[in-house]
């Protein structure tokens, strides 16, 4: 196996520890609160996205789909905030180490650009799609964005797909549930190659 490849399969091993990790909290009595604190972390640093456990939380009792939605949003949106604000005043101490850390500097220029011709609503891109959501907050604020049609957008989108995934969960759980069981290895490499994809695309195609 070639350096490369075992970097790939080592970096996709350890998302899936993490992924697990994060999933188990539906499990526990907390599982709302991790929930809210997931939405706030990814929107700014942390690579698993809430779906995943706004999933599980759905899954486990379908009538709070929409509350479990609801945290997810309000999480995401205040976290939204907080990235940008780590944008707007410690880009240079911590916005620059993060995206390094994710690959997203040579796209910064990029994303500056969608910016520029879309204003804050580019964060809609982000915001309902796999493209990192961080690059994103982070990049506005460095970017000094209209913050209140940033809040607006990030608004608009996070609710837009966490609200999604809460209605077909709540119409159509048992058999999703049903299938998530018979394909949970599958579906976890699947997760795995979407989250590697959404880097590639803030890398290569913006």
């Amino acid at each position: 196996m070639s350096g490369s490849n075992y970097l790939v399969f080592r970096v996709a091993g350890r998302l899936k520890r993490l992924y697990a990790w994060v999933v188990h909290w539906a499990e526990t009595p907390y599982g709302a609160t991790a929930l809210f604190l997931l939405a706030f972390a990814e929107s700014s640093f942390f690579p698993i996205p809430p779906d995943v456990l706004l999933i599980a939380l759905a899954l486990s009792v379908p009538a709070r789909a929409f509350w479990f939605a609801t945290v997810s949003s309000a999480g995401s949106v205040l976290g939204g905030m907080f990235g940008y604000f780590l944008g707007l005043q410690f880009m240079e101490r911590i916005g620059y180490p993060l995206l390094q850390l994710y690959g997203a500097l040579d796209t910064f220029a990029a994303v500056q650009e969608l910016y520029q011709r879309y204003e804050a609503w580019a964060v809609g891109i982000a915001g309902f799609t796999p493209i990192p959501y961080k690059v994103f907050t982070i990049a506005a604020g460095a970017f000094q964005v209209h913050f209140g049609v940033f809040v607006l957008a990030s608004l608009l989108s996070r609710s837009a797909r966490f609200f999604l995934i809460a209605l077909l969960l709540y119409y159509y759980g048992e058999p999703i549930k049903e299938f998530i069981e018979r394909y949970f290895n599958l579906l976890s490499l699947l997760f795995v190659a979407l989250l590697v994809l959404g880097f590639l695309l803030i890398k290569w195609v913006l």
